[in-house]
């Protein structure tokens, strides 16, 4: 069996920064500028390392450098460079033309590491005709062709190997306008679907969206916030369109697709990114702090997709204890029975997410929920 494995080794690099992405050359220099580290490598390998059996049994053809090469070796293989770049500084062309290579030379899996811009790349060169499985690493990842988490993809991949996993399905591939959705407008589009191995537990579900009925339980979440928030404590407040919601309804001025931080109903911060939290936290002395986020519709998430300014540094200042989840019952109802689930970059932090967290649906009203990794 023949493994293609293609990684962008840049995806990713804005989301702890709050840049909502790192496409183009100029948000990529301002997220180095501001600390922004490659994370996408060390997933590449997390997922390789579930294959370790298959080590000497398969051949594994990459593109030079950071773009498979390196990740592949430090996973434990020995790589065939099928496709050579002439400089780090990778682009989605280098991904489309590895990905043609790759198709053409007759692999029978293509693993890629990125997030939607990837996934549209891979999607151009190949469409339907190859079987592709995407490793999650990019900030924003509203289409369903990737695991749930890097060690859920490698597993899968290793299983689709050995022939235990034999099915596949098509899975969309969407991918928003970054400008777009810095701007805090989420202008989603279906470009197309890849054939992915089936496996309902171990690759994620396309996001879905928010529907007006949902409106009347936001109202009830937010006045049972109010009610319970302590004014002198620190909140974290996080992405997507029902903690907006929830935030005008308590007079909170905040952003759809950023983190906000309020003293108590106080603004005190918009869009923030890692670094930001952490000296606010670091400032804020031996009073409280609590993180509030919701679940994206569809998939389940409430850690690591869009909102990875909340870092595991930054949730560990917190305390899982002081983590507050909102949804209402249609999006819980809507995952049949499900996990929530974390993706946040470090097993030890998705391991102490895991267990039961209640979600607060209501006006005093929560159900438990189990969460998962």
């Amino acid at each position: 069996m023949k493994l293609g494995l293609i990684v962008n080794p840049i995806a990713g690099m804005g989301g702890r920064c709050g840049l909502k992405g790192t496409d183009g050359a100029d948000i990529l220099a301002r997220a180095r500028s501001l600390g922004g580290v490659p994370e996408a490598p060390d997933r590449a390998v997390t997922a390789l390392r579930q294959m370790a059996d298959l080590q000497g049994v398969i051949e594994v053809v990459t593109v030079s450098g950071d773009m498979g090469e390196a990740e592949a070796s430090a996973g434990g293989f020995e790589p065939v460079v099928l496709v050579s770049t002439a400089t780090d500084a990778t682009t989605g062309s280098d991904t489309r033309r590895a990905a043609e290579a790759m198709a053409a030379a007759g692999v029978d899996l293509l693993l890629f590491v990125g997030g939607d811009g990837t996934a549209r790349d891979v999607y151009a060169s190949v469409g339907e005709d190859q079987v592709c499985l995407g490793v999650p690493a990019g900030c924003k990842i509203h289409s369903g062709v990737y695991g749930v988490n890097p060690r859920n993809a490698g597993e899968l991949a290793g299983l689709f190997l050995r022939g235990k996993v034999g099915r596949t399905k098509r899975a969309e591939v969407m991918d928003i306008d970054e400008e777009a959705f810095r701007q805090g407008r989420v202008s989603a589009e279906l470009y197309g679907y890849l054939r992915v191995p089936e496996d309902e537990a171990r690759v994620q579900g396309g996001k879905a969206g928010r529907v007006n009925s949902d409106e009347s339980a936001l109202a009830a979440i937010a006045y049972y916030l109010s009610d319970k928030m302590e004014p002198d404590a620190l909140y974290l407040l996080g992405t997507g369109s029902t903690l907006q919601g929830i935030e005008q309804r308590l007079g909170i001025e905040g952003t759809l697709l950023g983190v906000d931080i309020s003293r108590g109903r106080q603004l005190l911060a918009k869009d923030v990114n890692e670094q930001q939290i952490l000296e606010m936290l670091r400032s804020n002395g031996s009073s409280p702090a609590k993180i509030v986020v919701t679940v994206i519709g569809g998939q389940g998430y409430i850690f690591g997709r869009g909102n990875q300014q909340l870092s595991p540094a930054v949730i560990e200042h917190v305390g899982r204890e002081n983590v507050i989840v909102v949804a209402n019952k249609s999006k819980l109802a809507a995952l049949g029975g499900r996990p929530l689930l974390v993706d946040t970059g470090s097993e030890e932090m998705n391991n102490l997410l895991s267990g039961y967290m209640r979600v607060t649906v209501g006006y005093d009203e929560q159900v438990v929920m189990r969460v998962a990794s």
